[in-house]
């Protein structure tokens, strides 16, 4: 079985085989193909967004996706959140000695075809190759450039004001678990699988029938519930969300009760919450819904000024508790 050694870091005839065969095979665009130490791209008339993320998830093939798929995902999605329209993304990887070609080509490939999909080139890029024990197989850098139009309005937490909806796009939890269960072998019968998907198509439709959405963010490590603190706490507004209307799966459910964890802080990689104005969140909603990647969307609660900046969960019973930060990572390199 062909594997990369650590001569296909050294620069040489190795080097440039693995570049050639890999990566201008499936990555293959007019701005990489300058060739050159940098990659000059065309001018940009309107405003700049930039987005940079390291993955380094354990395993790098999972139920719905892989670490190729997930780099471009997750750069393209922190790109898609600003309002910005994604267009260049430039790509590192260290790879461990051992890693086998056929396994490097698979991750490649789903990078090239995730592009693709959402009409982004990969146009630059570098590769090191480490010794045995170095790494865990593969890690891969992204940063991503796009263009936010000035019609497209401000979005942040300091927008927020009372009586906003929180909406996200669907069922929270699924990509935590479909890989906890995969990497601990928990041997879960089971159909779920991660949640890890391109978003820029759905913000694009959010926002072309309302401008009033305040915060756009996906709940990515530490679940909806960091998200919800960091949003609480940059608008110093409190949230409160109704535990009837989140939308989990009973999978998610179960082997979240068997473990003893809280939905709430499970780690989701195809989510977005939007907050938006209250006259306007049934509309939102509706095109959400129309979306495949958010049929499952719901309205889950409302901002609610009352001066102490925390997040509620209305429980079942009809009581009320704190949703806090959480300590710690739940499950390290999930992504």
């Amino acid at each position: 079985m062909d594997i990369i050694t650590l001569s296909h870091g050294s620069g040489g005839k190795a080097t440039n085989k693995l570049i050639n065969d890999i990566f201008f095979k499936y990555f293959e665009n007019e701005y990489l193909n300058q060739k050159n130490d940098s990659t000059i791209l065309p001018k940009l008339n309107d405003k700049i967004a930039i987005s940079t993320d390291s993955f380094v998830i354990n395993p790098i093939f999972f139920k719905g996706g892989d670490i190729g798929k997930l780099s471009v995902c997750g750069t393209i999605n922190d790109i898609s959140m600003s309002g910005a329209i994604p267009l260049y993304i430039s790509v590192g990887f260290i790879i461990e000695e051992g890693l086998s070609f056929n396994e490097l080509e698979r991750v490649v490939k789903s990078m090239a075809e995730t592009a693709k999909k959402a009409n982004v080139k990969i146009v630059t890029g570098d590769t090191k190759v480490v010794e045995r024990g170095s790494c865990d197989k593969l890690y891969i850098n992204t940063t991503g450039i796009g263009i936010k139009k000035d019609t497209t309005p401000y979005l942040g937490g300091d927008t927020v004001k009372d009586g906003d909806k929180i909406i996200i796009s669907g069922t929270l939890g699924d990509h935590g678990i479909s890989i906890m269960n995969e990497r601990e072998n928990l041997n879960f019968s089971s159909n779920i699988k991660s949640d890890c998907c391109l978003l820029n198509e759905l913000i694009s439709d959010i926002l072309s029938v309302s401008n009033n959405i305040k915060v756009l963010r996906d709940p990515t490590r530490g679940g909806i519930a960091t998200t919800l603190n960091e949003i609480s706490e940059h608008s110093k507004i409190s949230m409160e969300i109704n535990e009837i209307d989140l939308p989990i799966k009973n999978e998610v459910k179960s082997v979240c009760d068997i473990l003893g964890l809280d939905p709430l802080y499970v780690a989701n990689e195809g989510k977005v919450v939007v907050i938006v104005d209250k006259e306007e969140a049934n509309k939102v909603l509706n095109i959400m819904k129309e979306n495949p990647v958010a049929k499952n969307s719901a309205i889950i609660g409302e901002a609610i000024n009352d001066g102490k900046n925390k997040v509620y969960l209305k429980t079942l019973i009809g009581g009320k508790r704190i949703v806090n930060m959480p300590e710690g990572e739940l499950l390290v390199r999930i992504c």
